[in-house]
């Protein structure tokens, strides 16, 4: 695993914590959602980033790291990022709110396992 690979991991972690702070400094995640203004593209925006890394693992075929994370929620989330940049009106806030509450809490759990597992 290279250094910036594993950079990209912890910009990845930041980006889910930075979604996590945000909802909660909202109330809940309904809430944050609802703020068109400020919070909802500030979600949005850290979503697209945390795809765009990934994409960038992907580019740089870091397979060692990316063959620890399903297939199907990596596609899941580069079919997001694309929607947001594409449809961006059109968005379904009833899929961010399931990423947000079940799909960031588990890309963030396998992150912290490659980063445990950089030592092995």
């Amino acid at each position: 695993m290279s250094k910036e690979s594993i950079s990209k991991i912890y910009l990845i972690i930041e980006k889910i914590e930075y979604i996590e702070k945000i909802v909660n400094d909202s109330g809940n995640i309904t809430q944050a959602l609802e703020d068109v203004i400020t919070i909802r593209p500030a979600i949005l925006m850290h979503l697209t980033a945390i795809a765009e890394q990934f994409d960038k693992l992907k580019k740089s075929h870091a397979d060692d790291i990316l063959n620890q994370f399903d297939k199907d929620d990596l596609k899941g989330l580069y079919d997001v990022r694309t929607y947001i940049a594409h449809d961006y009106e059109g968005i379904n806030l009833a899929i961010i709110e399931w990423i947000i509450r079940n799909g960031l809490p588990k890309f963030k759990m396998q992150c912290e396992k490659v980063i445990e597992n950089m030592g092995n």
